[in-house]
């Protein structure tokens, strides 16, 4: 098509808005990982407004870490904080949002064994949608955490899970050594996660520690006969991602809300979906209000898939049909 303009324009090369699928903007999307109930009004709004249609709110995590030792009541409370304010979530953003509880390894909880007496009845409930976020880590903060028994506490949760068909998230380790954390004080204390001082000694000690954390994940929950589909690994990214889809059922979740922290970009998934296929890929935010993340991160990677050259029903399968049939 010849143009009347004085200069000649992009539009004479290229294939202008023409080729972009008209729902591409349309698509719906789940966060099966996030910590949205930390975030402010405003930032979940911006999830509800860029076309969040659900999310699993993980009410188990770093951001609670304490300079104490942690009771059961502290991570009771952190279960029950998550459900309390999710009514208010609903009504306000008009989203399917939910909560997944569990025990995170990140710091050594003291008298574990009352949190793993009630968590059945925290299963049954109709809000919780996973068990997690879960699993071992490769050191703890402030307080040391055996392997052995962190075996124990995420092979127990894993069989609350089977036990009432729920997925469990896990968190995997992720290699931290070359980031540069922004400084973050409160008086004379550093925020907890960037004082390694208090990081107690590594319990994985190959040189591989987030693919020793899988396979020992995926063990446990072969044992406690939790379906290797009912399983998310979450921290996923392009150097893991084979072993997992090769040599595992688990689902594998893209966390890229903060690039700057785990170093994984919209073109790592695109990647793995391009060579994989998008059966078992998901994508998440683990947004927190500890974290520089980016609320838009999920609906930015849905673009940025298609301009990688993923097809539509591809990226509707990865950020929606895969989550929305994984969750009960």
């Amino acid at each position: 098509m010849a143009y009347p303009t004085q200069r000649p324009t992009d539009m004479e090369d290229g294939d202008g808005m023409e080729s972009v699928p008209s729902e591409l903007n349309s698509i719906p999307w789940i966060d099966v990982h996030n910590h949205a109930h930390t975030l402010s009004w405003n930032d979940r709004e911006r999830y509800a407004l860029s076309g969040c249609a659900g999310m699993v709110m993980m009410a188990a995590a770093y951001y609670w870490t304490p300079y104490k030792p942690v009771q059961p009541g502290d991570v009771r409370y952190l279960w029950d904080d998550a459900l309390n304010r999710l009514p208010q979530i609903r009504e306000s953003h008009l989203l399917d949002a939910k909560v997944g509880v569990g025990i995170h390894t990140g710091a050594r909880v003291e008298n574990y064994e009352a949190l793993l007496d009630v968590l059945p009845e925290y299963a049954e409930l109709d809000e919780v949608a996973a068990i997690g976020e879960i699993g071992i880590t490769e050191a703890q903060h402030v307080a040391g955490w055996s392997l052995d028994e962190q075996k124990e506490v995420t092979r127990r949760q894993f069989e609350v899970a089977a036990d009432h068909d729920l997925p469990a998230v896990v968190h995997t380790p992720a290699d931290l050594s070359d980031v540069e954390f922004p400084e973050r004080v409160s008086g004379n204390l550093p925020g907890y996660e960037l004082d390694l001082a208090r990081q107690q000694e590594p319990v994985l000690t190959s040189e591989y520690p987030k693919r020793e954390a899988v396979d020992i994940d995926a063990e446990l929950a072969d044992e406690a006969g939790l379906d290797h589909e009912q399983v998310v690994l979450s921290h996923m990214d392009p150097e893991i991602a084979p072993y997992v889809l090769e040599n595992t059922d688990c689902y594998l979740s893209f966390t890229v809300s903060y690039p700057w922290l785990l170093g994984v970009s919209p073109t790592d998934v695109a990647e793995v979906v391009a060579e994989y296929g998008p059966k078992r890929i998901l994508v998440e935010t683990d947004s927190a209000g500890i974290l520089r993340s980016d609320v838009f991160a999920f609906k930015r990677t849905i673009h940025e898939l298609y301009r990688h050259g993923v097809d539509i029903d591809a990226i509707r399968q990865v950020v929606y049909e895969n989550p929305q049939a994984l969750l009960p």
